[in-house]
């Protein structure tokens, strides 16, 4: 049976500012989803979702991400074959997305 991970990020951007920094950083979560398993990614954006579906050694991760004005909520479904590691993906996706989200600019001087 497939195994839904579901995070939820918070933030301060808008829903604009969220989805840019999401677009631009957006490969760092794709990694920790994929733990190194050279797994290929496609995504798409539906209005304020971003819908991704991994694949890789014969197995099909689907997800969401959903923006609101001042949160994420991330729902990745990992195939029955890949649910022992739900509880280190949960860990990782949220170390992953709050870094997707924070403000890294510098502060002026």
């Amino acid at each position: 049976m497939a195994c839904p991970v579901t995070v939820t990020i918070e933030h301060d951007h808008g829903i604009e500012g969220a989805k840019a920094r999401i677009e631009e950083r957006f490969g760092d979560l794709e990694q920790s989803i994929a733990g190194g398993m050279g797994v290929k990614f496609e995504r798409a954006w539906e209005g304020d979702r971003l819908n991704f579906t991994a694949k890789g050694m014969g197995q099909r991760i689907t997800g969401e991400l959903d923006v609101f004005p001042n949160h994420v909520r991330i729902v990745v479904v990992l195939p029955a074959l890949l649910a022992g590691m739900a509880e280190a993906l949960q860990g990782k996706m949220e170390k992953h997305g709050r870094a997707m989200l924070e403000d890294k600019r510098t502060p002026a001087e």
